[in-house]
């Protein structure tokens, strides 16, 4: 598929791709409007690592330490360990949502708490960071605990020791026998080791604190969290963006599969890649239920589907140009494609340009020529064949058409294909054609019954008629298959329904509509397809049709001026 095809596809479905936009946008900001505002508050927090961490360490060690201190620390602030005892601060049964955060190549951590209530929000951070901080220092100091423990007691009781033995020398005064001399000397000399242990004891103790000082991870809260002013959630624009993002996405996708398993013939292009033929015309829908106004090329000759109908006429024309066309079968793949409309407007157009036309009415199981023309249906095609004493020329009816005359099917036979492939249906025609410039035949559908085929043999061409939206490609390569099959000599397709405002092959009289004015003047007004206006051109590649165009204006006796 080339690239203009698919912006063509993406015209036709631009309506579901738009909707389908407008509806997730509307979803996404309806249901954003309703949801209860959600505030975020975040405390950061600042890691003092140990410096004995650190000490007569390479700095890659060191760096990996603190990563690991940053990521220990992190995972901590998430355990029960630290949010049990903030919520029990704060009164709740539980935390709400809490995230932890590292900055990176910083030792920092951001922690942050998500709650409806903004102050309430603020509140949990602060506590967390609290709680977190008061449960590192125990933990650190819990570390030294016992040997500073240890040592006091020993410090203390080294204190009684040498209280105990200054009072003992201190009751030794005045004249002293000599061994009260002795004792006191003894004393002086245990004081002096109390003395001594006590200084070792002190000094271990404020070697022990200096350790303790130099092996605590210190936390500290660098900026507390305040009351946010603004939610995080819900982003009403932004999700509203996306949704409409996704649900265009979903829309174009949604189209493409459309797309792919659509097997119908739409444009010509459909139509050259599954039956390898020409399509001599683009005729749109014609509005109105009743057969009277599906005779458009009588009832507005200026309208344009009329001038598409010409077009197919010149291009028929074109399509015989070594052995002229004396006789034209039209025929579709299935019923309710629009094959006797063709046919009857075809034959209005061929009259009006000056040629005797015989229009034909062969479908003997649903005929409806008679119907569009307004004619009584008593005798016809089915008189014809069973009576060969009367001139074939007296079961022609005159219509308001000038040039045009109608052989309705006659009385309906139980026997259609019998008397469509007899000998004597053959002298008919030969007969016929002698009182036409151009003798058309309206057929049966070619997969119902094998009529088309019989008449298809004794004509100079056949017009294939296929309804654009609705007739599958397998139908049509059958059809035409079924007719080549046979020797029969195919014309092309005539692409029927085609809807101007979705298909970039036609718009409304090949961009031109003719009107006349009060005064009867005629005049010309471009109106191109947007299409074609965004591709440029007249939206589809010049061919055959473009010039029918043309050539029908100038060389067309019988089109009322």
């Amino acid at each position: 598929m080339q690239l203009r095809q698919y912006a063509l596809m993406v015209w036709r479905w631009l309506w579901l791709i738009v909707l389908g936009t407008a509806l997730a946008a509307g979803a996404a900001y309806v249901v954003s409007k309703r949801m209860t505002p959600v505030y975020s508050a975040t405390v950061t927090l600042l890691i003092n690592q140990a410096p004995s961490y650190g000490f007569a360490n390479s700095d890659y060690t060191s760096l990996l330490t603190s990563e690991r201190l940053a990521r220990t620390y992190s995972e901590l602030l998430r355990t029960p360990k630290v949010l049990g005892p903030a919520a029990e601060k704060l009164g709740l049964s539980e935390l709400p949502n809490v995230q932890v955060q590292l900055v990176r190549d910083t030792q920092l951590l951001k922690v942050s708490a998500e709650d409806t209530d903004p102050e309430l929000a603020a509140a949990i951070a602060n506590t967390i960071a609290q709680v977190f901080k008061d449960m590192n220092e125990a933990q650190q100091l819990s570390r030294y605990a016992t040997l500073k423990d240890s040592l006091n007691g020993q410090i203390q009781q080294v204190e009684k020791d040498i209280a105990s033995t200054q009072i003992e020398i201190d009751a030794l005064r005045g004249p002293l026998s000599p061994s009260e001399e002795a004792r006191r000397a003894q004393l002086q000399t245990t004081l002096a080791q109390y003395r001594s242990n006590y200084t070792s004891l002190t000094n271990n103790l404020t070697q022990v604190r200096l350790a303790e000082t130099q092996a605590t991870n210190s936390v500290s809260v660098a900026q507390e969290a305040e009351a946010p002013i603004a939610p995080v959630r819900p982003r009403t624009l932004t999700n509203t963006a996306l949704a409409a993002v996704v649900g265009a996405l979903l829309a174009l996708g949604m189209a493409f599969l459309i797309e792919y398993l659509d097997d119908t013939i739409k444009t010509p292009d459909d139509v050259e890649q599954v039956a390898q033929a020409p399509t001599l015309g683009l005729i749109a829908r014609i509005e109105g239920g009743e057969p009277a106004q599906k005779l458009i090329a009588a009832r507005t000759p200026r309208s344009p589907i009329s001038e598409a109908y010409r077009v197919l006429r010149t291009n028929i024309q074109f399509g015989s140009v070594d052995k002229p066309l004396s006789s034209l079968l039209v025929t579709s793949g299935n019923p309710t494609e629009g094959k006797s409309t063709t046919a009857a407007n075809l034959a209005v157009v061929m009259a009006q340009s000056g040629k005797r036309v015989v229009l034909v009415d062969s479908d003997l199981r649903r005929p409806v020529q008679h119907k569009y023309f307004g004619l009584s249906n008593n005798r016809g095609l089915t008189t014809a064949l069973l009576d060969g004493l009367v001139p074939v020329e007296d079961h022609l009816q005159a219509t308001e058409i000038e040039n045009l005359r109608v052989m309705s099917s006659g009385p309906l036979a139980p026997n259609p294909a019998e008397l469509l492939g007899s000998q004597r249906m053959a002298q008919v025609l030969d007969e016929l054609k002698q009182h036409a410039d151009i003798l058309i035949l309206d057929s049966p559908p070619v997969m119902v019954v094998t009529d088309p085929v019989l008449l298809a043999r004794q004509v100079d061409g056949t017009l294939l008629v296929a309804d654009a939206g609705n007739t599958r490609r397998a139908v049509l390569a059958r059809a035409l298959d079924a007719l080549r099959s046979a020797n029969v000599h195919v014309l092309g397709v005539a692409l029927n329904r085609i809807r101007p405002s979705r298909s970039g092959y036609y718009s409304y009289a090949y961009q031109y509509t003719y009107y006349y004015s009060s005064d009867g003047q005629r005049k010309k007004r471009s109106r191109r397809n947007p299409v074609a206006r965004l591709f440029g051109g007249n939206g589809h590649s010049p061919d055959a049709s473009d010039v029918a165009v043309t050539s029908s204006e100038r060389t067309d006796p019988g089109r009322p001026r």
